[in-house]
């Protein structure tokens, strides 16, 4: 049995998952999140900590003397949110800041202009999403932060590093290279932190973690009166790739949560070249092991899970209300409005951090409430859709579209995107993607997972209305972003 980690926006989880890939224990513990002011999203480290650890008592009672059949643990988080503490207490000297916080926006604009030399080395396009803004605001704004790295105990890496720290045994100042990856600041064809970058930013290598393989001995993790070697740290979305075992070519996997990020294992001849069509596209790290650095083509759409809770909010509509009642919603709802998305900045690959979101079409302005929210799911559906054709577009083959994460529940929703990229649309069985791919990179060659036959497909029908709205909202995003008509033409 293997003990996995999912460290998430809203909650941490601990699952102890079999060779056969099913839960036999299970913990939850809820963590909150904060918006002090536009832009800013954080959270209360030290609370993080605190429920992994509550939640690892939880299992560990419900295993009791199974307890010694726990092999290894891994550890999977979210990828951009930055942390700095004390290396010698372990205190945490910021808030966890986010991978939504783009407080540091203004500081990175300038940076666009090295586009083309960060992506060379990082595989990413300069984003305050990313690590090395929060890093630089917090050295700009935060005296702890700076007093620390005066007596030499600053340290800051993204929210893995400060788990482990903190949960582990040895306290080891390490961090696991995709999540380093997230930074930008790692060359992750060297596999180090870049001299190059940190001279660029203005920071230095002194107060950032040793940066290692995805496998690698991390240290022992108490649980119970037991210790067990932690050896696998990941970021969440690579781990949610092998819920259901190694990724394959010609499939596009999407995981659907506060953000919906989309991966695909790139074919040879597309990884060998970084060609002009996968510009606007990642190039992510998603496992790192002795000679071997897996990348896939990634994508990404900030609002998703968040997107649907912020018009919620602005609309009265209580959580709950949401989660009860989107499924009928998506059924009977007419009169859809368009929604233009740019909950959290517009991701790839648009990227414009300043969209501003809003409603728009002819039905905007009578639209009832539950007909704005299916504007608001469909709007993510349209973003992953406009992500696909770029995909197909810089070589990628797809023949079917692997579904995961909260808001795949939804069969109107699945179904939609089916019906729009006229491909199949798979939906993992498995609930808790991340946990399930972290359990499987655990496992290694002793995992034998159960692949697909149980999954719900939804194959591709005629809908001549959703088509027709998806190409009104193809138009309404251009004119929002200032697109001409002869390039639209060439875009479609």
């Amino acid at each position: 049995m293997w003990l996995v980690i999912d460290q998430g926006g809203h909650a941490s989880r601990v699952l102890v998952i079999d060779r056969h890939g099913r839960p036999v224990a299970e913990a939850r513990r809820p963590v909150s999140v904060s918006q002090p002011r536009p832009g800013w999203v954080e959270q209360d480290a030290g609370q993080i900590v605190a429920s992994v650890r509550e939640a690892l008592a939880d299992v560990a009672i419900q295993l009791g003397s199974a307890c010694r059949q726990l092999r290894a643990a891994g550890l999977a988080t979210q990828r951009s949110t930055l942390v700095c503490w004390d290396r010698r207490s372990g205190a945490p000297l910021s808030p966890a800041i986010s991978w939504q916080d783009r407080r540091a926006a203004q500081w990175m604009r300038p940076f666009a202009a090295q586009r083309a030399k960060i992506r060379a080395i990082t595989g990413l396009l300069p984003n305050a999403h990313y690590g090395v803004s929060k890093l630089h605001w917090c050295l700009q704004h935060l005296s702890a932060v700076r007093a620390a790295r005066e007596r030499g105990s600053l340290a800051c890496g993204p929210l893995a590093s400060f788990l482990l720290s903190n949960l582990l045994e040895e306290h080891p100042l390490l961090v696991d290279a995709v999540n380093a990856s997230r930074t930008l600041l790692w060359d992750w064809r060297q596999r180090r932190w870049s001299a190059e970058l940190l001279e660029l930013f203005g920071l230095e290598k002194d107060y950032l973690p040793r940066g290692v393989a995805t496998r690698y001995d991390f240290g022992p993790l108490a649980i119970g009166d037991l210790r067990v070697p932690l050896t696998v740290c990941t970021g969440d979305q690579p781990a949610a790739l092998f819920a259901a075992g190694a990724p394959e070519t010609g499939k596009a996997y999407i995981n659907m949560g506060t953000g919906a990020f989309l991966q695909c294992v790139m074919p040879p001849s597309v990884a060998a070249t970084d060609s002009p069509a996968q510009a606007n596209l990642l190039r992510s790290v998603v496992w790192d092991e002795a000679e071997t650095s897996i990348q896939v083509l990634e994508a990404t759409v900030n609002g998703a899970g968040s997107a649907l809770s912020v018009v919620a909010g602005e609309l009265g509509i209580a959580g709950e209300e949401v989660q009860k009642y989107s499924a009928a919603w998506l059924t009977n709802a007419d009169s859809i409005p368009l929604y233009l998305n740019g909950i959290g900045g517009l991701g790839s690959p648009l990227w414009r951090e300043d969209f501003a979101s809003g409603f728009a079409g002819p039905e905007a302005s009578s639209a009832t409430a539950p007909a704005k929210l299916v504007a608001v799911l469909e709007s993510i559906i349209f973003l992953l859709v406009v992500n696909l054709e770029a995909m197909q577009g810089a070589g990628i083959p797809l023949q079917r579209i692997v579904l995961s994460g909260g808001l795949s529940v939804l069969d109107g929703l699945c179904q939609r995107l089916a019906d729009i990229c006229g491909l199949p649309v798979q939906r993992a069985t498995q609930a808790e993607a991340t946990a399930h791919g972290l359990a499987f990179l655990l496992a290694g060659s002793r995992a034998v997972w159960q692949k697909d036959a149980e999954d719900t497909v939804f194959s591709a029908r005629e809908n001549p209305a959703l088509l027709e709205r998806y190409r009104h909202w193809r138009d309404a995003m251009d004119e929002a972003l200032g697109v001409q008509p002869a390039a639209q033409e060439a875009d479609h």
